[in-house]
């Protein structure tokens, strides 16, 4: 049905597409920042010229092509997807906790991998990402299954508990495969959480499903904000609830999987970006998703660079940049939640 833009929504749109070139712009500063500066700070012009003018017998742009650059650019699919994957889980869901590595995705791709790591030396990084997915799949599949126990059904607390549960349980598995099969220092280096190791051959393989995933995403975008307002108001507009949830779902499984292969189990990526960008573009999931991608990928750059920043020569893992603002923000949303669980 054909409807004129109020005036409240061209407004909208103004501020929308203010704040996502704001954002362009600060992930450009970012990039540029995080392939300058590391352990080896180099000049702005080096860093460019590495990019665009590429010279193979000056040590400095090896560095940087071979290193820094595609490790920002997995910065920047691992913030994208874990964002989107937020958004998407919250404006379906209703569920404001709502986190991919809170819902133990995570850490069924986690517990996937470390199998792939013991029982398939000579594994290919497609037989990875296979595997990441599909024990992505598992855990999400449990956690709904749990979360359904009770005359209240599934609620967003129920979820939120069902999830911290299946992470635990696929959290302890890893560690007994991690043990028994002797991984140790092979599996904490992955699960610490790091692009250090990116290579662009890998960066390459995932690329294609994560802009199809996203694509999707943004496609899905306008049925994700009828679903915020409630399934059965969802219903009554005539929304494919079921077909919504499930093409949802897939894309949330695709994009942690890449994420977890490409990056290890970061959390608090997902949680913390949307409930930033509800703030600056209101409740339209139309913007929401674009923009928490967006604003995803600047965090994961900025928290990257600050880990390797703050404590030169040694590095910090993104996982403890994002755990130690992620959990008191969880703490204050859990403490605003607070009288859903009584």
């Amino acid at each position: 049905m054909e409807h004129s833009l109020t005036k409240e929504q061209r407004k909208g749109s103004a501020n929308f597409a203010l704040i996502m070139l704001v954002g362009l712009g600060l992930l450009v500063f970012m990039t540029a920042s995080s392939i300058s500066f590391g352990a080896a700070n180099m000049r702005l012009s080096t860093a460019w010229e590495a990019v665009f003018r590429f010279d193979p017998n000056i040590t400095e742009h090896q560095i940087i092509r071979t290193l820094r650059f595609p490790r920002t650019v997995a910065d920047i699919i691992v913030g994208c997807s874990l964002a989107i994957c937020g958004a998407l889980m919250q404006g379906t869901t209703r569920n404001p906790l709502a986190d991919s590595g809170l819902m133990g995705i995570s850490s069924g791709a986690t517990f996937a991998m470390a199998l792939c790591m013991a029982f398939l030396p000579s594994r290919t990084y497609g037989q990875v990402m296979l595997f990441a997915c599909l024990g992505a799949a598992v855990a999400t599949g449990m956690t709904y299954f749990i979360a359904s126990f009770g005359r209240r059904g599934m609620t967003p607390q129920r979820l939120v508990l069902a999830g911290i549960s299946i992470s635990m349980l696929f959290g302890a598995f890893s560690q007994y495969i991690s043990i028994r099969y002797k991984l140790g220092q092979a599996l904490a280096f992955w699960t610490a959480g790091g692009t250090a190791g990116a290579k662009w051959s890998e960066l390459a393989l995932v690329a294609p499903f994560f802009v199809v995933a996203v694509l999707a995403s943004l496609a899905l975008s306008s049925s994700v904000t009828v679903m915020s307002l409630g399934e059965d108001v969802a219903m009554g507009l005539g929304l494919k609830t079921r077909f919504v949830k499930g093409v949802s779902t897939i894309i949330v499984l695709v994009l942690t999987g890449l994420s977890v292969i490409v990056v290890g189990p970061v959390g608090f990526v997902g949680l913390i970006t949307p409930h930033i960008v509800r703030y600056m573009v209101g409740v339209d999931y139309r913007y929401i998703i674009p923009a928490s991608g967006l604003y995803g990928a600047l965090l994961t750059v900025f928290a990257d660079l600050t880990g390797r920043l703050i404590n030169k020569p040694y590095e910090t893992p993104i996982s403890v940049i994002f755990a130690v603002v992620g959990v008191p923000y969880f703490l204050f949303l859990a403490r605003k939640q607070r009288r859903e669980f009584e």
